[in-house]
Order: C-alpha cells, then sequence, then structure tokens
C-alpha cells in the first residue's frame, strides 16, 4: 500500500509467470501446478472490506489507474466460491493472483541451473567471503568458491554474512504457522490469505504473523486460531483431517520490501533477499540479470536499494 513501485513489480512479475512456468516445466518436467485465475482477500465485517478497499483506490490513483481489482458482496463470490460460509461479508477479488506449486518450483529452478551448466553445491555452510582479487567464499567444510561476482541471496543468513560483504542487510525473522489437511474433493476454486487448496487437493491453511525471532516452532494458540478463521469460511473444513503443521521464518526488511543493492565496499556482490519469493520468481529470473549484469534492459530498482533505512 506505502510503495506503489512494489506494486508494480509484484504485478510485473504476476504477467511473466506463465511464461516462466511453462519454460520451465519444457525444459525440466516439473509441472509448477500453477493456477493464475484470480486469488481473494476475504473479509469477516463490512467495515474492515470498506477499509480495504478505500486503501487499494488510493494505491490504484497512484499507479495512473493500473492496479485491477474487483469487489464481490457475499451472494457474488458465492456463486464463486458455493462452499463459502456465511460469516464471510464479501471479498476483493485480484484476477493477477495465482498460486503453484512451491517444491516444484524450487525442484525445476535446480534442475534447469543444472541443464544450463550451472553446479548445485547443497549442505554447505558459508562462513566467510573476501575479494583478494577474485570473490572468495569459504564453507566450514573447507571448500572455496571463487567467482567474478556473487548474490548474496541467503535469507536470514545475510543477518550474518551481510556485514561482512558490506551491506547493512537490516533482516529480522518472523514466524508463520502454517497446516494441511488431508487430501480433499475440489472444495476451493481460488487462492486467498486464509486457504487454498494445492494441486495435489490439500488445503493449506494460515499462516501466523508472529515476531518471535528464530523460534520456528508451533502453538496450540497459534494453530485454534488459523482453524477457526478457516471454518468460518469454508464451514466443511470443520470435519477435514489435519495432517501435518509447521512453523517457518519469514524473511523481512524493516518495511517488509524487497532489498536490491549491490555492496558499495565491494563491487560485484549483491544482496538479494526478500519476502515474495514466490511471487517474483519470474521477475527474478526474467529481468533480475540485466541489473545484475548493468544492461540498459535493467530495471529500476533504486526504491528497494538500502538507502531507504539509513535515515531510521
Amino acid at each position: 500500500m506505502k510503495q506503489p513501485r512494489y506494486a508494480q513489480w509484484s504485478q510485473t512479475s504476476a504477467a511473466a509467470w506463465a511464461g516462466f512456468a511453462a519454460e520451465l516445466s519444457d525444459a525440466t518436467g516439473h509441472d509448477l501446478g500453477l493456477e493464475q485465475n484470480g486469488g481473494y482477500d476475504l473479509h469477516f465485517s463490512e467495515e474492515s472490506l470498506e477499509a480495504t478497499v478505500s486503501q487499494y483506490e488510493v494505491l490504484k490513483e497512484k499507479l495512473g489507474g493500473d492496479y485491477p481489482f474487483e469487489v464481490l458482496g457475499h451472494n457474488a463470490l458465492r456463486r464463486e466460491e458455493p462452499a463459502i460460509g456465511p460469516k464471510v461479508v464479501g471479498a476483493i477479488l485480484h484476477r493477477q493472483d495465482g498460486h503453484a506449486n512451491p517444491l516444484n518450483l524450487l525442484r525445476a529452478l535446480a534442475d534447469d541451473v543444472r541443464r544450463l551448466g550451472g553446479q548445485v553445491l547443497t549442505g554447505k555452510h558459508v562462513t566467510h567471503a573476501d575479494k583478494p582479487d577474485l570473490f572468495r567464499v569459504s564453507c566450514a567444510d573447507g571448500t572455496e568458491v571463487h567467482a567474478r561476482k556473487i548474490v548474496l541471496s541467503a535469507g536470514l543468513g545475510a543477518m550474518s554474512l551481510g556485514p561482512v560483504l558490506g551491506f547493512k542487510a537490516p533482516i529480522r525473522p518472523q514466524r508463520g504457522q502454517v497446516m494441511i489437511t488431508e487430501k480433499l474433493p475440489k472444495l476451493i476454486n481460488r487462492p486467498s490469505l486464509i486457504a487454498r487448496q494445492t494441486d495435489e487437493g490439500g488445503i493449506q491453511i494460515g499462516a501466523t504473523n508472529e515476531e518471535v525471532g528464530l523460534n520456528n516452532g508451533v502453538t496450540q494458540t497459534g494453530l485454534s486460531g488459523l482453524a477457526a478463521e478457516a471454518v468460518a469460511a469454508f464451514p466443511s473444513l470443520a470435519k477435514a483431517q489435519l495432517v501435518r503443521s509447521w512453523g517457518a521464518l519469514r524473511i523481512l526488511s524493516p518495511d517488509g520490501l524487497p532489498i536490491y543493492q549491490e555492496s558499495p565496499d565491494m563491487p560485484g556482490a549483491y544482496l538479494v533477499t526478500c519476502h515474495s519469493g514466490v511471487t517474483l520468481a519470474a521477475a527474478h529470473a526474467r529481468f533480475l540479470p540485466d541489473w545484475l549484469e548493468g544492461t540498459d534492459g535493467a530495471p529500476n530498482l533504486e526504491a528497494f536499494s538500502e538507502d531507504r533505512f539509513t535515515l531510521s
């Protein structure tokens, strides 16, 4: 809401996702399970729905009208989602939205890196990086990797490795708890922040937003809250069997937006970190290389530099 450039960047990636998924699937044989038929922001009160719509109208004006969304009342939503419960007063429908299978995306990306001649080193713990001539990345097991350029995209590892390379890297963890149901017949047509049905039939519920440091556990309070909200949205889920739950740590900057930054101390070292890694995967694959190589076609990512944190 507060950074229109991020809305543009997300929309750019969303528009590139279908071609990106098709290319990866053709190259690797992995079906990414992409469904891009829209997604919902569900609301349980008229007040919260109206307030959110007002915020989106402001954002849309800042983007010159380029931020399409539709507002559905309960009856219109029910025609789209017959399983929706009576407590849901309406929803905001974003037709650019969708979802994919993130595990298949990860497998496909790794396989395509190998197909294109890249090497994937797993189980490595990077302890240091410096630049005597080329960059030298040192690992705990003695492995060294030398490169002309390096990209630090180590998630929460940027908290310790970022300053070594001259970055502020003001990264923090935020826990999200998630629940998965048994595989069910088709129940949910479009994903929402409350629940989405995966291509395999299971329904993913959640997640929470908790400031608990590096604790990635689950709590009864967190899971109960997720379950109650999901049942309020889709009452038939009350009878669903839960098969697993977990906590995971988001990687957040102070304002929640990505950071794209070349090191002022070590040119050729770049920090790339974001929370929306799946959403932005297409933009990172298609457009970020131009930024890393400084070509004429490079996207303008100045709004996401670390300079925005200087005053704070």
